[in-house]
């Protein structure tokens, strides 16, 4: 797949591209690119943002900012492209929206800055908009980052072992339940014991526990 990443700060992703299951993404043949704002903005001196209209504070990353770099990156045609807006109140990232990117061979990612990004990019160029959590960040590339990252480890290869994203927390394979606690050696760390089934080498019985575990974490907490 392809994914294309539309921010102000590009050099930013240089420690993204460095992680391991990313670097196996890009070798298998997945494409990151990106954009910056500035370059193809038709305003003067690289600007791309503005006041908001109605008077507030803060600035608003322009609509026709944004509507130059997609230009840029593809033309007007962009029919059948999902162009992603991170924004906080976008639809939540979860497991299942992580899959359904997955599927798309090419995605985009539009970081806002500042206060955001006029509602304009929202109601007539992304296809979709997405929120990583209830809570501000200062910009869309953490939020990018996420996303990315996210999408990534579920594409074939990426993590190195074909089994490494069955069992992971929200999977599937766990009915959408966090991942079931992992223990390692030493067996006994100042008095703190492995649970026994893990030691029994009854496979059965530890996948019956694993699965109790994962339930039990899913459950609702007590008020």
């Amino acid at each position: 797949m392809r994914i294309d990443v539309f921010t102000l700060f590009p050099e930013w992703f240089e420690w993204f591209l460095g992680q391991r299951h990313v670097a196996n993404a890009i070798q298998d043949g997945t494409e990151i690119r990106f954009f910056d704002y500035r370059e193809t903005t038709p305003l003067g001196g690289g600007q791309v943002d503005d006041s908001p209209y109605g008077g507030g504070a803060g600035m608003v990353l322009r609509v026709d900012a944004v509507d130059a770099a997609l230009n840029a990156a593809y033309g007007e045609s962009r029919l059948g492209k999902r162009i992603v807006l991170l924004a906080p109140s976008g639809r939540q990232l979860d497991d299942a929206l992580a899959g359904e990117l997955a599927e798309e061979r090419e995605v985009a990612l539009l970081c806002g800055r500042y206060e955001g990004v006029d509602e304009r990019v929202r109601e007539h160029l992304a296809t979709d908009a997405v929120s990583v959590g209830p809570y501000v960040l200062s910009g869309g590339e953490l939020a990018a980052m996420v996303v990315a990252d996210a999408v990534i480890r579920k594409l074939p290869g990426a993590l190195g072992h074909a089994d490494s994203a069955v069992e992971e927390s929200f999977s599937e394979a766990l009915g959408g339940a966090p991942e079931y606690p992992h223990y390692t050696r030493p067996a006994t760390y100042r008095g703190w014991r492995v649970p026994e089934v893990l030691l029994s080498g009854d496979h059965a019985r530890v996948r019956e526990w694993r699965l109790e575990q994962s339930r039990r974490r899913g459950a609702p907490s007590g008020g």
